[in-house]
């Protein structure tokens, strides 16, 4: 994934900083580091850590006025600005199918690799207003959720 930021990145004629967060506890150092350099945006991988603590992050992207995109509605809908990703529930529901297969007797390395089908954009307006951002309507009427 950080290959593919990168070369988007590149592309899009973008700098991209990474830094990397191996605990909860380098949350704040984290936020902190990216909040003295200026960033535009910030943007978070997904990760267990990061999904379980997504308040925590949300808090800390608005403490240092940072415009933050994550990989999942759930983010926005504790305040986080923007997100984009597979809906988490249709996975879980693949996975457990695969599960049902594979306690039936299926062999895993037999069952097909599955993309994710379902994605959510989700925006937060009341975090947009506050960060003095406005959101071009084509963006909006494209969401899936949005919350002012």
């Amino acid at each position: 994934m950080v290959n593919q930021a990168a070369e988007a990145a590149k592309n899009l004629n973008l700098q991209l900083r990474y830094i990397d967060v191996p605990s909860l506890a380098a949350f704040e150092r984290a936020f902190a580091e990216v909040g003295s350099e200026h960033c535009d945006v910030v943007f978070q991988f997904p990760n267990p850590t990061f999904y379980e603590n997504r308040k925590r992050l949300v808090d800390l992207a608005a403490q240092y006025r940072l415009p933050a995109t994550y990989n999942a509605k759930a983010f926005v809908e504790v305040g986080g600005l923007m997100g984009y990703g597979a809906d988490p529930l249709a996975l879980n529901r693949r996975t457990a199918i695969f599960v049902d297969k594979i306690l039936k007797g299926a062999t895993p390395a037999t069952l097909p690799v599955e993309q994710p089908t379902q994605f959510d954009l989700a925006i937060n307006l009341v975090t947009a207003k506050a960060l003095e951002i406005k959101v071009p309507q084509a963006l909006l009427a494209a969401a899936d959720l949005v919350i002012d």
